[in-house]
């Protein structure tokens, strides 16, 4: 078994608002470990009356339940990223992700690289819509840290993106019955799927600004 299984056999025998909050932190910093194996089966075993997710007897409530204590870890690894960033600096992050230790955590200079640019490119929306896209979730933090990007936006767009994104893996454990197979399969089409229609809502505000600024001249 590799480390990702025995975390997700752990976690299976226990599953509580705890571990949901601990391993979304994981998650959400610089360490590997994927969010469709923390949100989704707990969203479906919210809904069984006997488990110690089912605290209320309401399903849509104990989801929810999940869903926050699942962004609540995502905000305190995104905050451990963002704080380390601000404190080492860029030269010391970047010589970290092209280390031993860096590649173990999946860590590289030109997977940093990308990120800054990304963010640079999208500004402090990218906090949000990086919650949403596989590789970049995880790093979204760092340049926004590098960048000292202002703490009260960088905790918005942060919970913002964490919520919405967990709200949609929510969704996919109940339509997938926890089944862990299709929660794989279908998440990354969901990301690619979001992002175009993110994509379209931007492209819409875009040209409605464009019109406008066309008809003040």
């Amino acid at each position: 078994m590799t480390f990702v299984d025995n975390i997700i056999a752990w976690y299976s025998a226990h599953m509580n608002y705890a571990s949901i909050t601990a391993l979304m932190a994981v998650e959400s910093s610089f360490i590997p470990f994927p969010s469709e194996v923390v949100i989704p089966p707990a969203a479906f075993v919210a809904g069984q009356p006997d488990s110690v997710l089912c605290t209320t007897g309401n399903y849509p409530v104990d989801v929810l339940l999940v869903v926050l204590f699942g962004t609540l870890g995502a905000m305190i690894g995104a905050i451990i990223n963002y704080g380390l960033s601000v404190w080492l600096g860029r030269l010391i992050i970047y010589k970290f992700a092209d280390s031993k230790l860096g590649h173990l955590c999946l860590l590289s200079s030109a997977k940093i690289q990308k990120a800054e640019e990304y963010f640079r490119e999208k500004g402090n929306v990218s906090t949000f819509i990086g919650r949403f896209i596989p590789g970049i979730r995880q790093l979204i933090s760092i340049p926004a840290g590098l960048s000292r990007m202002h703490f009260g936006s960088f905790l918005w767009w942060t919970f913002l993106g964490a919520f919405c994104w967990n709200c949609i893996l929510a969704a996919l454990g109940y339509l997938a019955a926890g089944q862990m197979s299709l929660i794989k399969e279908y998440s990354h089409e969901l990301s690619v799927a979001i992002l175009i229609l993110l994509g379209a809502v931007i492209l819409y505000f875009a040209i409605r600004k464009l019109i406008v600024l066309a008809k003040r001249k």
